[in-house]
């Protein structure tokens, strides 16, 4: 029982990240926002929750997972409600940002618990397993249930939807949840951590906004400042004698290949994710709804790969079943890299079948990997850590490869639009396949259906090349699985030093594998 209230934040939290997508059109109709106040409605509560999320999960480490979570919980319902009834634009930039540190709060929380709550081995992997599939099926839900409340509902209802579930949270959890006992180490560093913010934030905010950024040197700009600010924090870290966060970890190496693992696979799913998503509503011209009911057949299948991977990798290694469930990723890039604009949508959802759930071995078992080589006080930064290397790499995925995805489109359109377009439909249609299909709608028949095939058919080969790159991605993540965490034993089996990625005649870093 307290696990199914732990999954209950982990599925809801991420389908916050979506479920506004859908339901924004409605909110600019009725709040009247700028085109940047709508992107940063869009974008605040994912930029917060990753820059926050190894600070909160060394907040939680010092003062009790359940505290956090519970407090988070409650400020999450409360401004869920403040953020429905606003009627101001850049109030609801405010209050997505305060929902985004309330989702920060609770997310290593939930790990963390998890890893006070099973001590046995095996019992974790299975838990770690469905926390995950509940994130990712969070994702893939957020759209169907945008849909859903949309049609019955106003666009407010998708934040009061969140509402009754903290409340749950708040309610069950002191009555479910251990007491974890806090950490009465040496106080919190604040100036740690207020580096630790600057250094994420700017180089979150660089790396989401590259691909869409008229001024990409902007984006870069704001990459390097975070990358200056997070060389300063390194420094200090090594300095400290109880780091904020033991940046020593990052040399174990069981530690660094789960997360290299991880980054890649998340940089691969990331970028095929989101043009997969626009392939199925502009070319395929599917409503929200049913895109979201197109996703759902992965997203249950995701479910049983990632609740039964754990119970895999008892009887096999870990990063076998890793490299397993990456190669089978492969395989899926490679279908995508024959799809067409005319291909039909029962070959696309089998498609997607094929490549979204292989994804949930490496979510489940890196993080199992990496919380698992740290002792329990530092549970909830070490997940906090793994979830921000899932945000960047999908963050990477979708500036890499919609960056490519986008310049092979406007490449394909080359001396391929249709004579007659006015300069502003050309304009348009250069720009993306959005541009392309409202200039089509103002458009004689004569001249939009050929500018719409043109158009589709460059997109689908943007896919075919982005997809094409996800397949080297994902290959180099299973290459690296198979050979740096090939000296994991199977879960429940007792590692030495080396198997746990220590050196065996060596000191393990601090914190690693010792309590």
């Amino acid at each position: 029982m307290a696990l199914g209230l732990l999954t209950l934040p982990a599925l809801l939290l991420f389908m916050m990240l979506t479920i506004l997508f859908l339901a924004s059109p409605y909110l600019a109709a009725d709040l009247e926002p700028s085109g940047t106040e709508i992107l940063w409605i869009l974008d605040i509560y994912g930029f917060l929750m990753a820059s926050l999320l190894v600070l909160m999960g060394t907040v939680a480490d010092r003062f009790g997972h359940r505290n956090l979570l519970v407090v988070g919980a409650a400020l999450f319902g409360v401004f869920s409600v403040v953020a429905a009834m606003t009627d101001s634009p850049v109030m609801m930039i405010v209050w997505r940002a305060v929902l985004g540190i309330a989702a920060a709060m609770q997310m290593p929380a939930t790990l963390g618990l998890i890893f006070s709550m099973f001590q046995d081995a095996k019992q974790r992997g299975v838990a770690i397993g469905v926390w995950a599939a509940a994130i990712s099926a969070g994702v893939a839900l957020g759209p169907l249930l945008a849909g859903l409340l949309l049609e019955a509902f106003t666009w407010r209802a998708t934040f009061l939807v969140a509402v009754p579930v903290m409340a749950v949270v708040v309610i069950g959890g002191p009555l479910l949840l251990p007491r974890h006992q806090a950490s009465q180490g040496s106080k919190l560093d604040l100036f740690s951590a207020l580096l630790l913010v600057v250094s994420l934030l700017p180089f979150i905010y660089g790396i989401k906004t590259f691909a869409t950024d008229d001024e990409p040197m902007r984006s870069l700009a704001a990459v390097v400042v975070g990358l200056a600010f997070a060389v300063w924090f390194v420094v200090r870290q090594l300095r400290a004698t109880a780091p904020l966060l033991d940046v020593r970890l990052f040399a174990n190496r069981t530690v660094g290949g789960a997360l290299g693992v991880f980054i890649l696979a998340s940089t691969a799913l990331g970028g095929v994710y989101l043009m997969f998503t626009q392939f199925l509503q502009q070319v395929k011209d599917l409503s929200p709804l049913r895109t979201g009911f197109s996703i759902l057949p992965a997203a249950l299948v995701l479910i049983v790969v990632a609740t039964l991977s754990p119970i895999i990798a008892r009887r096999i290694r870990p990063g076998y079943v890793i490299a397993t469930g990456l190669a089978v990723q492969v395989v899926g890039y490679l279908l995508f890299t024959q799809v067409e604009s005319t291909t039909g949508l029962p070959l696309l959802i089998a498609g997607f079948v094929v490549l979204y759930p292989a994804v949930s071995p490496s979510m489940a078992l890196t993080t199992d990997l990496v919380v698992g080589s740290v002792p329990p006080e530092k549970a909830g930064a070490a997940g906090g850590l793994a979830s921000t290397v899932n945000d960047l790499g999908i963050s990477l995925g979708v500036a890499i490869i919609g960056t490519i995805g986008t310049a092979v489109y406007s490449n394909g359109l080359a001396s391929k639009l249709p004579e007659g377009l006015s300069s502003d439909a050309k304009h348009a249609a250069e720009e993306n396949l959005s541009g392309a299909v409202a200039a089509a709608r103002n458009l004689p028949d004569n001249l939009a259906d050929p500018l719409l095939r043109v158009t589709k058919d460059a997109f689908a080969h943007g896919l075919n090349v982005g997809s094409g790159i996800a397949a080297v991605i994902a290959a180099a993540g299973a290459i690296i699985a198979a050979v740096m965490l090939r000296h994991v034993p199977p879960t429940g089996s007792v590692a030495t030093g080396s198997q746990r990625g220590e050196p065996d005649n060596e000191a393990a870093a601090p914190g690693v594998g010792s309590k």
